[in-house]
């Protein structure tokens, strides 16, 4: 037997696009040249995801300037003062505040079809999760422009930007909800994360359950600068409301909590035989790699809790989900996948 194991997304980009992004934004060099440089990047994460010998790949997302800002890059109704992430180690990471009405100015398969003209491996495609562009509606309103509309006009950017990926031929397009665990540690209540629940329910509902095969959800503790935003939050607090969303596959953070068993003893209970659940096998953040023979006894744990017809293997996270973290090594990175994939190869032989 087999068992599936994907990519998250993100992969840290060389020093070479990290250098232009910051030459684009200074206005030292123009679009066409930053396109050179991006191009140049997405070949060679490809190539180097294609020797890891990942049968499923990402474009490492080399050319979005972060996971959550990507569909926003180009809107004038901005200001830069919305909301503030902190992280554990004391860095903290901002939103920008609308202004005015809002709109997707760039849909994920822009990035997609990029990669596949680079690759015949099936390629898969993360997007953001309405819930967190929600966020950057202001608490005292836009002029104007009311949170209702802003809610329609979301949902419906949300639902096209999934909708284009799946037919522009995406393996499968997974919906990054990091926000989710966060919500809990902004309101302990759980009120947040039910409303972020019921919005994101609101866009997959508009798919059919044949294509919500093709969808999933992502969820971790952040992961940015080898800092988490929260990881003290007690995963059993999210689990229950996290299988409420209705998509077929989940992407679960797993290799960096305590008590592992613990977790998959709550996946076990509040998942559903149609959800196929991906748990996490390497932690990006940690920068030791991860032996195959770890990855291997990682999956053997998780069968234990979770039948072999519905159990993956994934990442935990994105291991540069904004463009200028580099605190983690593209040759660690692909080290980790590496190991990712032998291992778990090893756990299917056993299987």
């Amino acid at each position: 037997m087999s068992l599936p194991t994907e990519p998250i997304g993100s992969i840290p980009r060389p020093a070479f696009l990290i250098e232009a992004l910051g030459d684009h934004a200074a206005g030292r060099i123009d679009d066409a040249m930053l396109a050179v440089s991006t191009e140049k990047a997405l070949v060679d994460t490809l190539r180097r995801f294609e020797e890891t010998g990942s049968p499923v790949v990402t474009d490492g997302e080399q050319g979005k300037p972060s996971f959550v800002t990507y569909p926003i890059a180009g809107l004038d109704a901005l200001a830069p003062d919305g909301a503030v992430i902190p992280f554990a180690d004391g860095h903290t990471r901002q939103l920008p505040r609308l202004t005015g009405p809002f709109s997707y100015q760039i849909h994920a398969d822009s990035y997609l079809a990029k990669a596949r003209a680079h690759t015949d491996r099936p390629v898969k495609q993360a997007v953001i999760a309405a819930s967190a562009i929600s966020l950057l509606y202001p608490a005292d309103g836009v002029p104007g422009y009311d949170r209702d509309q802003f809610l329609d006009d979301l949902v419906d950017g949300a639902e096209a930007d999934i909708r284009r990926s799946l037919d522009a031929g995406a393996h499968s397009v997974q919906i990054d909800f990091t926000e989710g665990r966060l919500s809990l540690k902004l309101d302990p209540s759980g009120a947040l994360l039910r409303a972020f629940v019921d919005l994101n329910n609101q866009v997959l509902d508009r798919f059919t359950d044949e294509e919500r095969k093709r969808i999933g959800v992502h969820t971790c503790p952040g992961g940015d600068q080898d800092s988490a935003h929260s990881l003290d939050v007690d995963y059993i607090d999210l689990l229950p409301a996290l299988f409420d969303l209705r998509a077929g596959n989940f992407y679960v953070q797993l290799a960096s909590e305590s008590d592992p068993r613990r977790v998959l003893g709550a996946i076990r209970e509040h998942s559903t035989e149609e959800q196929r659940v991906f748990v996490g096998v390497t932690d990006p953040i940690d920068p030791r790699v991860e032996t195959p023979e770890e990855v291997r006894d990682r999956v053997l744990t998780a069968a234990e809790f979770i039948s072999l017809d519905r159990l993956g293997t994934c990442d935990d996270c994105g291991f540069s989900p904004f463009a200028d973290d580099v605190s983690t090594s593209r040759d660690t990175a692909f080290a980790k996948i590496a190991a990712r994939v032998a291992g778990t190869r090893l756990a299917a032989e056993l299987l």
